[in-house]
Order: structure tokens, then C-alpha cells, then sequence
């Protein structure tokens, strides 16, 4: 395994030297068009085609929490919360959840004459990044006086608060008989997207599903790289490196944490109301702490501050919760004679995942450059250690 890495470090470091400068960009631009016609070649409503779906919607809830955690240094255990803000998001704004109301904005022949408030999906996303920016910022502002452990403590409540809320949600009244949430009945028949020319979306064609959240993913990759490489995004480094001297330097400790709470619960509310349309329905339920656990280990896996690790991690970890597991390996056990389906241990399984990242490659599978080169100087000098010991 060491062998292969160090063969891997070797070709991208000749590559470094011998490429033009541009090859990065024209690689990438040579990636968005192979995932633009990656449908082309899977059946349209494959387990696969569905499983890539919801993989990429994870990648943008990685990538949102990588603002929080891998750039600013922030433990953030309650991301769920914002999943569940953009999904009701979706609830409230395009179903005839809110029955008394009627508002019509952009959407199809037939949503148009039902009760509710029926939004276009675009002006939904719209909302529930808004919403969820607010979130972060309620709650950046108790945590921004603490570190560490404690930060983790604070959003790991307030998860579980909105989790609470969902709910028990159905008790709170908004006048007219209207409540706020549904409970776990949830709100079904939810709005699916529709734009004109291409007409409204449905899951016997899975292509236009996957070009939306597609899009999605690009843009919100697009923002993460000039993030990074930004005033703000140095200003994140900087607080996560050493934030004593950082703010000495002069940086405003206060807005630069609100930032990154913002900002990467805008791309979880953007994620959270994709896959309130995509399920058909926005159910308390689904809004578990353990989610957060998952989010966060897609960072881990993929390298904290790493935006393609992010994308990787996301995608790895979508693929084997919705393809490999229940589809390709599910009834390995009873193969081998054990009585339960694979599905069961999952979160098992996720764990032993990351348990082998952090032992053969702890800096992720696409590190940040400057997390790679503290660890592997970490480990040279530990080695160097143990050498100086054997004498």
C-alpha cells in the first residue's frame, strides 16, 4: 500500500513539472463534461443512475461542511439540522402543505391551480439558502466564544433541536388550522421541479434529476475554489491554524466564524431541498443525528480543507449507502450463513471505513496540500524517532 502511494506522489509530482500550466484547469473542464454526459451510459432509472443521484447530493452537504470543519476548524456534530431546514424549506414552499395560502410562482399547469404555496424549484433553493444562512448564524453565535469540544457540544444541541421541532412541529399553530410541521407523517406530495421546455420532472426519467443537482455540485464547487483562495478563505486558514495569532494579525475573529457557519449551511439547505423533492416527501424521521456522523465522515474520508476530498468523500460514501451495500452486497451474510441483511451494519461498516483511512492514510484520500505536508513531516519525524530509539 505504501509502495503504491509513494508510485502515485511520483506521477503527480512529474506531472507538476512536465504539464503547462493550464493542464489543471483543462482537466477539470474535461471532468464537468464527462459528468455531464455520464447518464448517457446507464438505463435511465438504474439503481446505479438513482444511487449517483443522491451521491451527488451528498458531495454538496460534504462540501458545505468542509467550509465549517475543514476550513474554519470548526466541529460542527448538528449539519443535519440544516438538511432539515432545506428540505422543509421544499415542504413549505412547494406543496399545498400551507392550504390557506395561494401563491403560484413559475411552476407547472397543474400545481397552479392546487391550494398552497407552489414556488419554483429555483426560487425554492433560493429560500432555503437564505433560511439556512440565518440558521448559521443563530447558531455561530453562541459557539463563538468556545473551541474545541465545546463548539461540538453547542451544535450538536441545536441539531437536535431542529430535530425535535420537526417533530412535534404538528403543535405549533401559524393560524388558520395551519401548523408548522407534519410530526412524522410528514409533508408528502411535494412539488417535483418543473422548468419551461423541459416540462415537469418525474422518477421514470432520472437524467433530468441528475443534470439539476449536477449543476448544483458545479456551482457549489465553483464558490468553495474562489473561497478558497480568497480573503475570507486565507482569514479561515488562518483562525484554524492558530486563532490567537490570527486575530492579532487583525482578523475579525466574530464575522469570519458567522461567515463559514453561513456559508456551509447554505449549501446544506441547497442539498436538503434537492432531496425533499427527489424522495417525494420531507419526513421528521429522516433528520437523525447519525446523519451528521455521516456528513462528517465524508469530510474525514475524503481530507479535512480539501475541496476535492470532499467531492470524493461525498461521492464514495453516497455510493456504497445507496448502491453497494443494499444492492450489489446486501445478501453477502446469508451467502455465508449469517442470518441478516447487510444493511443492518452499515453504520458498522462506515465505521471500520474510516477506521482504515485514519490508520493507512490519516491526511484523507485527497488531502489539502498543507495538511498533507504537517503530516507527512509528523510521520518523518516520528520514524526518525523510533530509529534514534533502536540504537
Amino acid at each position: 500500500m505504501s509502495e503504491l502511494i509513494a508510485q502515485l506522489k511520483e506521477w503527480r509530482d512529474t506531472a507538476q513539472r512536465v504539464l503547462p500550466p493550464w493542464w489543471s484547469k483543462a482537466l477539470a473542464g474535461a471532468l464537468i463534461v464527462i459528468g455531464v454526459v455520464l447518464p448517457f451510459f446507464f438505463s435511465n432509472s438504474s439503481g446505479f443512475m438513482n444511487a449517483t443521484i443522491i451521491a451527488v447530493a451528498f458531495a454538496v452537504m460534504s462540501l458545505g461542511l468542509n467550509v465549517v470543519v475543514g476550513f474554519a476548524g470548526l466541529l460542527d456534530l448538528g449539519y443535519v439540522a440544516f438538511y432539515a431546514l432545506g428540505a422543509y424549506s421544499l415542504g413549505w414552499f412547494g406543496s399545498g402543505f400551507f392550504f390557506k395560502a395561494h401563491v403560484h410562482l413559475g411552476v407547472s399547469p397543474v400545481a397552479s391551480t392546487l391550494p398552497g404555496i407552489h414556488l419554483n424549484f429555483l426560487l425554492i433553493l433560493v429560500c432555503a439558502a437564505l433560511i439556512c444562512a440565518v440558521a448559521g448564524v443563530i447558531i455561530g453565535l453562541p459557539t463563538l466564544r468556545l473551541r474545541g469540544d465545546y463548539i461540538a457540544i453547542v451544535t450538536l444541541a441545536f441539531g437536535e433541536i431542529i430535530g425535535v421541532v420537526a417533530v412535534n412541529g404538528q403543535s405549533v399553530h401559524v393560524g388558520g388550522g395551519m401548523t408548522l410541521t407534519a410530526g412524522n407523517l410528514g409533508i408528502s406530495a411535494v412539488d417535483a421541479p418543473y422548468f419551461p421546455g423541459i416540462g415537469l420532472f418525474n422518477l421514470l426519467n432520472l437524467r433530468p434529476w441528475y443534470w439539476l443537482i449536477y449543476g448544483i455540485l458545479v456551482l457549489v464547487l465553483f464558490v468553495n475554489l474562489r473561497l478558497r483562495d480568497s480573503r475570507l478563505g486565507r482569514a479561515w486558514i488562518a483562525l484554524r491554524e492558530d486563532e490567537v495569532a490570527a486575530v492579532s494579525m487583525g482578523i475579525p475573529a466574530v464575522r469570519t466564524k458567522l461567515m463559514a457557519y453561513a456559508i456551509g449551511a447554505t449549501f446544506g439547505g441547497m442539498s436538503g431541498a434537492f432531496l425533499g423533492t427527489y424522495y417525494t416527501e420531507v419526513n421528521a424521521g429522516q433528520f437523525q443525528f447519525g446523519f451528521s456522523i455521516f456528513v462528517l465522515a465524508m469530510v474525514i474520508i475524503g481530507g479535512l480543507g480539501s475541496i476535492w476530498g470532499a467531492v470524493v468523500g461525498g461521492l464514495l460514501l453516497g455510493y456504497i449507502n445507496n448502491w453497494l451495500i443494499p444492492d450489489v452486497l446486501n445478501n453477502l451474510p446469508s451467502k455465508l450463513g449469517l442470518n441478516f441483511p447487510l444493511t443492518e451494519v452499515e453504520f458498522g461498516i462506515f465505521g471500520f471505513l474510516l477506521v482504515m483511512v485514519m490508520v493507512l492514510r490519516p491526511q484523507g484520500l485527497v488531502p489539502e496540500r498543507r495538511r498533507r505536508m504537517e503530516l507527512t513531516a509528523e510521520i518523518a519525524a516520528e520514524d526518525a524517532q523510533l530509529m534514534e530509539g533502536t540504537r
